[in-house]
């Protein structure tokens, strides 16, 4: 059974840095691409960062580009988003989430498996 399950996520001042986790377990093959995903109250959720199977070609959201870093360690199965100069609007429901293919993608229609969420607040 494919499990995604993210951690990491909690409260911080404007300026701030947190680290997201995702471990993958039950199938999640380390040639799988991965990503992660938001959404804020109200809004659509958004793509923030991608990452092929490689690890060799990341991605980001224009609105993360610069700021945010994605990374995943095959040894742990797990995925890993740096947030760094954290901002208000930065603030929401983060997912992350793999797809049956080695190669990224921005759309959330391209990734069949989805975790939980968990929440970042920045506050001003």
């Amino acid at each position: 059974q494919v499990q995604l399950v993210e951690s990491g996520g909690g409260s911080v001042q404007a300026g701030g840095s947190l680290r997201l986790a995702c471990a993958a377990s039950g199938g999640i093959l380390s040639n799988n691409a991965m990503g992660w995903f938001r959404q804020a109250p109200g809004k659509e959720r958004e793509f923030v960062a991608g990452i092929d199977w490689s690890g060799g070609y990341k991605f980001y959201g224009d609105s993360v580009k610069g700021r945010f870093t994605i990374s995943r360690d095959y040894a742990k199965n797990t995925m890993y988003l740096q947030m760094n100069s954290l901002k208000p609007d930065d603030t929401a429901l983060y997912y992350c989430a793999s797809r049956s293919s080695p190669y990224g993608r921005r759309l959330n229609a391209d990734y069949g498996y989805w975790g939980q969420g968990t929440q970042v607040t920045v506050s001003s």
